[in-house]
């Protein structure tokens, strides 16, 4: 499972730290940021996510008010 995370779509509301702990407030940037991602494309991240995370990986893209985070399962469909 991936997760992937659209950081210029980002509003800073920061439902995403409280849900899974791989994201973190970036109060400089009003924005939250995905700890050790890979950054795929312009402010665009992707992170693996490990099998012992996927329900919080869920959840954190589920709250985004601004569906800036998708889910994708290990075939490349889009779960969230």
């Amino acid at each position: 499972m991936r997760i992937r995370f659209d950081r210029d779509t980002c509003i800073g509301m920061y439902q995403c730290v409280d849900e899974w702990a791989a994201f973190e407030k970036n109060l400089t940037d009003g924005k939250a940021d995905l700890i050790d991602a890979e950054e795929v494309d312009d402010q665009v991240f992707e992170l693996e996510v490990p099998a012992d995370a996927a329900f919080e990986a869920e959840f954190a893209a589920r709250v985004c008010p601004v569906d800036a985070i998708e889910l994708y399962d290990d075939d490349g469909t889009q779960v969230v």
